[in-house]
């Protein structure tokens, strides 16, 4: 007869074959885990570009694209005339006031001496016009000290009469013929002095109109000095010349250029940004133009005034335009400085960041390895970029291209 087991027996067994499965299947998931490390995707470090999560301020900037040109200068003809001569050709290298050409001036030069004899003119009749009002101002003072006198004499004429009448050797007629002719004198002294304050207030107001005609005429004769001496085409700069008008006896006319002269020693930025950020744009507004790692400060010289193809083109003025890295027609990166926010959330800036929005950034965690977080983020400058949510101080964010990794949720890192 087969014997009965005993339960504690069976009770071992059971545990023995739970231990067994357990022991399999703990060996699969190992080698699971194992399969999947050995397949996980993994990236060197030495490859990635790592920005700790930190707090600080971010001085906003927009992003316009730059290219760096000489300094052209356009040298128009200041007056209407025809070319005698060309002394330079495109390519040549010019120091200051080299001649360039020479232009006919014998009628700007005629003009001219025309111009200066006029104002000589001018200065003679304002001389002429003084000598004749101090003469009638003199004439004028004149009479009146003499009618002064005159009234003196009267007035003394009057108390003689009156005194004779009161001792009853005058009588009364001669009082008041005395009283009627010192009335008449002062009347008359009276008219004198207006007439004298009125010529003097004409003489002045004369004077100060030929003062400003003699003005108006040296200010002329200055603008045709000015424009005789712009008539003979220098260099303003140290430069190079890129395009000259070389048709000799060709006429030209006032304002039409005949020389361009580029400064390539001095450089500025043509930027353009989006015309959507036009009212973020201003004269002198502060500027950092990026050349590699180099960083360039400027500000905003000019503006132009319409938008083209969806863009808004403005210029920098670099503060230091002479800078090693500085070369015609290199591109570059522009940073128009907009505002200022403190105590935000940061990360460095690069090449992943094309503007605010949300993104799949890898992030360190505690096993050494990278995995994909969403991440929101705001706005940026050439150094940070403000992080509004997925990222908390002291993460540790890969900040370089990882494209390639688009379709990986988790990398291994290998030193």
């Amino acid at each position: 007869m087969d014997r009965e087991i005993p339960k504690k027996e069976i009770l071992m067994r059971k545990r023995k074959s739970l231990i067994k499965v357990a022991a399999v299947i703990l060996v699969a998931i190992i080698a699971v885990v194992c399969v999947m490390q050995a397949f996980m995707s993994s990236v060197y470090m030495r490859d990635l570009a790592v920005s700790d999560v930190d707090k600080g301020t971010i001085e906003v900037s927009i992003t316009a694209s730059g290219r760096v040109t000489a300094f052209d200068e356009i040298i128009n003809s200041p007056v209407s005339t025809r070319i005698l001569e060309v002394l330079t050709q495109e390519g040549d290298s010019v120091n200051v006031g080299t001649v360039l050409m020479r232009l006919d001036l014998d009628k700007a030069e005629t003009d001219y001496q025309n111009a200066a004899d006029q104002s000589e003119m001018q200065r003679l009749e304002m001389s002429k016009l003084k000598v004749n009002n101090t003469t009638q101002l003199n004439s004028l003072e004149m009479q009146v000290k003499v009618s002064e006198m005159k009234v003196n004499r009267l007035a003394t004429n009057v108390r003689n009469e009156r005194y004779l009448d009161s001792l009853g050797s005058g009588t009364t007629d001669k009082v008041r013929e005395a009283e009627l002719s010192y009335k008449t004198a002062l009347l008359e002294l009276e008219q004198l002095r207006q007439q004298l304050g009125n010529e003097r207030r004409m003489k002045h107001a004369d004077e100060k109109l030929k003062s400003l005609e003699c003005d108006i005429s040296d200010k002329n004769l200055g603008n045709m000095r000015r424009t005789l001496a712009d008539a003979q085409i220098r260099s303003p700069r140290k430069a190079v010349v890129t395009y000259i008008n070389n048709n000799m006896g060709a006429m030209v006319n006032q304002g039409e250029k005949v020389a361009v002269v580029s400064d390539l020693s001095h450089f500025k930025v043509e930027a353009s940004i989006a015309d959507a950020y036009s009212e973020q744009l201003g004269i002198g507004g502060r500027v950092i133009v990026r050349i590699g790692s180099d960083k360039l400060e400027g500000s905003i010289a000019s503006i132009t005034p319409t938008s083209k193809d969806g863009t808004i083109n403005f210029t920098v003025r670099l503060d230091n335009p002479s800078h090693k890295r500085l070369r015609a027609g290199l591109k570059t990166d522009v940073y128009v400085m907009n505002s200022v926010k403190d105590n935000v959330l940061r990360i460095k800036n690069g090449s992943y960041y094309i503007g605010q929005g949300d993104y799949e950034l890898f992030v360190f965690d505690g096993d050494g390895e990278l995995r994909k977080q969403k991440v929101k983020l705001g706005d940026s400058n050439y150094d940070y970029v403000e992080v509004i949510s997925g990222l908390k101080p002291g993460d540790r964010v890969v900040v370089s291209d990882m494209k390639e990794y688009k379709g990986k949720n988790k990398l291994k890192v290998k030193k």
